[in-house]
């Protein structure tokens, strides 16, 4: 009966341990741990339609939630283009043209760069804490990882799209390892997977983020970093209209 006794104890507690940090906590965590203070970096993505694949090389500077200057350096007939985003706000630079427009409300999920992002998601990424209510609802196994599995309802008058989010984390590092999106139907629209695994300078992430588009069979979309440094002090200059505008 005692050996029954402290199994269960240690079960209790072990049980206490792993919902003892709030659901905010650990997404903001999960977050943070990808994005830092500051970065900068090199990343790709890669297009995938049923009809056609693409591929494009980007260089990206953020700080925080708040700001982010996004260059496409190759193909060669988008070089030059650029995605400009301060606080709620996207501008785009088309190069060929010399032309900057600001994005309007009514284009927020329109495809970004052709992708299965949305402008939406430059924006509204920064805003999960803010803008859903979060709870713990189970641990579950994504990829052999131990995960909380974290549920995202829209507070009433946020200004979101999605009618709920599933997120989950890892337990062993607080990496983001899958999140699905659904619409307020309750239909899974699309879903994001976070693995490979790397060292970017100290700092450990996921280097492959894909985007798989329910809603549109066969479409997907792979973010790889292929390189990232965090931390570090970025001009203010970066990410003003004076860079946006001026050419490579």
């Amino acid at each position: 009966m005692k050996r029954l006794f402290v199994s269960f104890a240690i079960s209790l507690l072990l049980a206490v341990s792993i919902f003892a940090q709030t659901a905010e906590e650990i997404v903001t965590k999960a977050e943070n741990d990808v994005k830092g203070k500051t970065s900068y970096g090199t990343i790709e993505m890669k297009i995938k339609t049923p009809d056609y694949t693409r591929s494009l090389k980007m260089e990206a500077w953020w700080v925080g939630n708040q700001k982010a200057l996004i260059v496409t350096k190759s193909p060669a007939k988008e070089e030059g283009n650029k995605t400009l985003k301060i606080g709620d706000e996207i501008w785009s630079y088309l190069r060929n043209t010399e032309t900057t427009i600001k994005i309007p409300p009514s284009m927020m999920l329109q495809s970004w760069n052709g992708s299965d992002f949305t402008n939406d998601d430059l924006v509204r990424e920064s805003n999960l804490v803010k803008d859903y209510d979060l709870s713990i609802l189970d641990t579950e196994k994504i990829n052999n990882e131990k995960c909380w599995k974290i549920q995202l309802i829209p507070k009433p008058d946020a200004p979101v799209v999605w009618g709920k989010i599933y997120y989950w984390v890892r337990m062993s590092d607080y990496l983001p390892a899958l999140v699905q999106y659904y619409d307020e139907k309750g239909k899974m629209v699309r879903y994001m997977s976070y693995t490979d695994i790397k060292n970017f300078h100290g700092r450990i992430m996921p280097a492959k983020w894909t985007m798989y588009n329910v809603a549109k069979k066969g479409h997907e979309t792979t973010i790889i970093v292929d390189d990232m440094h965090f931390d570090i002090k970025i001009p203010d200059r970066i990410f003003s209209y004076q860079e946006l505008e001026r050419g490579n």
